[in-house]
């Protein structure tokens, strides 16, 4: 775990303070850690590359290794200030940083600390730092092989992939773009539109995105809309867009020609849809606001593709989102999975004789995936409908985000 850069580096208070304030923030009062970085890192406008980078790194892998880290400093939740001061003399010395003399600091016991990780790196819910219900949710639906090495994945830290917006350029102009501004890219074999960042850079800042070349998108997301098998000219429904990653990644598979409306039962991610759909100069996407169930009924086989990238646990996105596996908990799960049945039923009906629909998620777990797959194809609403082909994205097979997609098509 130690790591050379780390092992000369220079605390600084003000940097390690926001930090401190920071996971606070994410532990104590359930704040989201995406938009804590964002609020810390706004902090002080003289903060370099450097410092930004220190903060918003440092927090997350605190989060992500929460766990092991406060079993280590023998701290329990709710965690005091002083307690938080413990994780990070933990996380400090395990990546070989020497201690300033702050009296945060004082007693720290470092040799202990070696110790104790290397005694709790053989118990896998200390070494992966997960829940224990997780932990054994895990091993019941994948395995005990299967799940250690799919955990050890989805802890590591997540790449930067990019895609081009194939409406305003191609892969190749964008690479030369970005490189012209620093920022080094290489392509990926079997994702047409991806380019990988080869050092983690604030992208959001750069001309070629403000212009709207490119969007940041994981490499396993990006596979969605290719797998709607959607063409120019088809009327086609986002039915959960959010913001709309995979209603923008359509918009250019259709070359803007045909029709996509973009759903979804929260108004305010659609007026940030609407919002890049102009820097990405997709025309041809309409946004509909699920306020009740009218919205579904009046499109009922009227669609040549259906997308349904259903509300998820998320465990397939735990490298990106590490406060997720805490804020996670049982019930939220029997609820989702009610949830994702409930919407395969009500907005597989929009699908048109001869058309298609998409069921995914950025789940890992068969129970969200297969298994609903096979629950609606032996209901009443799914009895028209045919599995044509699905595909389970692993983590540590792939190297980016774990996700489900099903084909499926309305005979």
């Amino acid at each position: 775990m130690p790591n050379i850069y780390f092992a000369f580096m220079r605390l600084h208070r003000n940097l390690v303070f926001a930090v401190i304030d920071g996971l606070m923030m994410i532990f104590n009062e359930g704040a989201y850690a995406d938009k804590v970085v964002e609020k810390l890192l706004k902090r002080d406008k003289r903060w370099g590359a450097r410092d930004r980078a220190f903060i918003a790194e440092t927090t997350y892998e605190i989060v992500r290794w929460k766990r092991l880290y406060a079993e280590i400093a023998e701290v329990k939740e709710p965690f005091d200030r002083d307690n938080i001061w413990r994780i990070f003399a933990v996380w400090a010395t395990l990546k070989g940083i020497k201690l300033p003399d702050w009296k945060y600091f004082d007693g720290t016991p470092t040799r202990r600390i070696k110790g104790r990780f290397d005694e709790l790196s053989r118990i896998r819910k200390y070494k992966e730092s997960i829940p224990d219900w997780l932990d054994e949710l895990g091993t019941e639906e994948l395995g005990n092989d299967l799940w250690s090495k799919e955990l050890h994945a989805l802890n590591q830290q997540a790449s930067v992939i990019l895609r081009t917006n194939t409406l305003k350029t191609n892969k190749r102009d964008l690479q030369k773009k970005l490189a012209e501004d620093e920022i080094e890219t290489s392509f990926l074999k079997e994702y047409p539109d991806a380019l990988l960042l080869k050092e983690r850079s604030n992208v959001f800042t750069n001309q070629a995105f403000k212009d709207g070349l490119f969007e940041v998108q994981d490499a396993s997301s990006q596979k969605v809309a290719k797998f709607l098998d959607a063409a120019p000219g088809m009327r086609i429904a986002d039915t959960c867009a959010g913001a709309g990653g995979k209603t923008l990644h359509l918009a250019s598979i259709m070359e803007n020609k045909g029709q996509i409306i973009a759903m979804d039962i929260y108004e305010n991610k659609l007026k940030e849809l609407k919002r890049r759909a102009k820097r990405n100069g997709a025309h041809n996407i309409e946004t509909r606001w699920i306020e009740n169930n009218k919205v579904i009924k009046k499109l009922y086989n009227s669609l040549d593709r259906v997308l349904i990238d259903a509300p998820c646990s998320g465990l397939g996105v735990l490298r990106r989102n590490p406060d997720a596996k805490w804020k996670l908990q049982p019930e939220f799960l029997s609820n989702i999975k009610e949830t994702q049945q409930q919407i395969l039923q009500d907005y597989s009906k929009m699908v048109k004789s001869g058309g298609k629909m998409v069921y995914a998620t950025c789940s890992i777990l068969p129970s969200e995936n297969q298994e609903q797959v096979a629950k609606f194809l032996t209901s009443e609403s799914g009895k028209d409908f045919s599995l044509v082909k699905d595909e389970k994205v692993l983590s540590h097979q792939s190297g980016f985000d774990g996700f489900y997609m099903a084909l499926l098509e309305k005979k």
